[in-house]
């Protein structure tokens, strides 16, 4: 049975569109998107979500946590399971925030540092070779209670795309624009609307398809 494994943030693990600070709230199975991903590869696959909510491709988070960072989590989440066939990483929203002062292109290296650890060797002998497809995440807006934040995210997101897709082509990888297929929600311009996650498993599904097809 082949096994995927959705590596991300907030977006990955489901969160709603933020109203009020504090409050945990999931997406239900079947609707946020990895379950809709899978449901659409067939019973024979096997899905393991690996979302966290602040998570960065690079940057410790002097509010959230030095483990926002992506790069001890993907190596430990790749040696925690499989034997994996598919890795998807959908980073980068949360690198845009202010606080990080970095560049569209940091970020892109960010995702970058992330790449050369799935192409570790004795990663990739580990789960008998896995392929990775890269998810370029929607440009985020600023709104709402997230809106301090993310003062200049949009500016910055929007470079993201070309960036993604130069680096999949690049180190091999699939790569799939989210934003070509949904947005952001208005109420708090950066998480999605549950009919967006729908759209986006689908999307996610499709690309998986042709990766391993």
């Amino acid at each position: 049975m082949p096994t995927i494994l959705t590596f991300g943030d907030s977006n990955t693990h489901g969160t709603p569109p933020l109203t009020v600070r504090g409050v945990y709230e999931r997406i239900g199975s079947g609707t946020r998107w990895p379950t809709v991903m899978a449901k659409d590869l067939g019973p024979d696959w096997t899905l393991v979500e690996e979302g966290l909510p602040g998570r960065t491709t690079c940057f410790p988070d002097p509010v959230m946590g030095a483990h926002m960072d992506a790069r001890p989590a993907l190596r430990m989440a790749l040696e925690s399971h499989g034997p994996i066939d598919v890795l998807t990483i959908m980073l980068g929203t949360n690198d845009t925030k202010a606080m990080f002062g970095v560049t569209p292109e940091a970020i892109c290296g960010g995702l970058a540092s992330l790449i050369s650890i799935t192409e570790m060797p004795e990663l990739q002998a580990r789960h008998g070779g896995f392929r990775t497809l890269i998810i370029c995440p929607p440009p985020v807006k600023i709104a709402g209670v997230l809106a301090g934040e993310f003062f200049g995210g949009d500016t910055k997101s929007r470079a993201l795309p070309a960036l993604y897709k130069a680096l999949a082509d690049h180190r091999n990888c699939g790569f799939l624009n989210a934003g070509d297929h949904i947005e952001v929600s208005a109420l708090d311009g950066v998480h999605y609307e549950p009919a967006s996650h729908v759209t986006l498993g689908h999307a996610v599904a499709k690309a998986v398809t042709a990766l391993v097809g």
